[in-house]
């Protein structure tokens, strides 16, 4: 048969179905979560009553600033991982300020991973400053699939590599750490859709 395009309800079936998915994931964690959100929100709402918080700041803030560490943190953290694994983590580089690779590639990696974990505070803010649910959406999916991949991607290190069993801990390492950034841009992508759903 020929394709056709999905029509408007099935894809609300498809995202009333991730919702319940995300709070069912999600109940033990969402009251706490919001509490914690409703201490920041009216901050927010006097700054964009103030006119200090710009609308379009207010909604894409979040995804401006996280896409700027996932394209830059990230993606240089990602090559660096590589070009260990090639052989060449004693190289010092323009990107490693006077490291060598080795020594670079956890800081700018474990530096992403701090800021995704406060931006990911920052946008479950805005998100509630903006009237909308917080954790029922496929991007608060994206975002606890990713802040356990790295975080398991952290303990790796410090728990196998010195082992017997070394080599294929870093080998796992390798290729985690590449389904990792999908994940990441898997998330990016539905912040994306999320953005532009209100």
């Amino acid at each position: 048969t020929a394709f056709s395009p999905p029509s408007a309800t099935s894809s609300l079936t498809a995202m009333s179905s991730s919702s319940m998915l995300s709070a069912g994931v999600f109940d033990g964690v969402k009251d706490p979560i919001q509490s914690y959100v409703d201490i920041w929100t009216p901050m927010f709402h006097t700054a964009q009553e103030a006119g200090l918080a710009p609308d379009f700041l207010l909604h894409w803030g979040h995804a401006g600033a996280m896409s700027a560490v996932l394209l830059s943190m990230g993606l240089v953290g990602s090559y660096m991982g590589w070009q260990i694994r090639l052989g060449n983590g004693g190289d010092v580089t323009a990107l490693t300020l006077g490291d060598t690779i080795r020594e670079a590639h956890p800081k700018i990696i474990g530096g992403a991973f701090f800021f995704f974990l406060l931006g990911g505070q920052g946008g479950l803010v805005l998100l509630d400053t903006q009237g909308q649910s917080i954790l029922e959406s496929p991007h608060a999916m994206t975002a606890l699939l990713s802040v356990v991949l790295l975080s398991f991607q952290a303990l790796l290190p410090k728990l196998a590599f010195a082992t017997e069993n070394g080599e294929q801990a870093r080998t796992v390492h390798a290729y985690l750490g590449s389904a990792t950034m999908v994940a990441l841009f898997t998330h990016l992508a539905t912040g994306i859709k999320l953005g532009l759903s209100f």
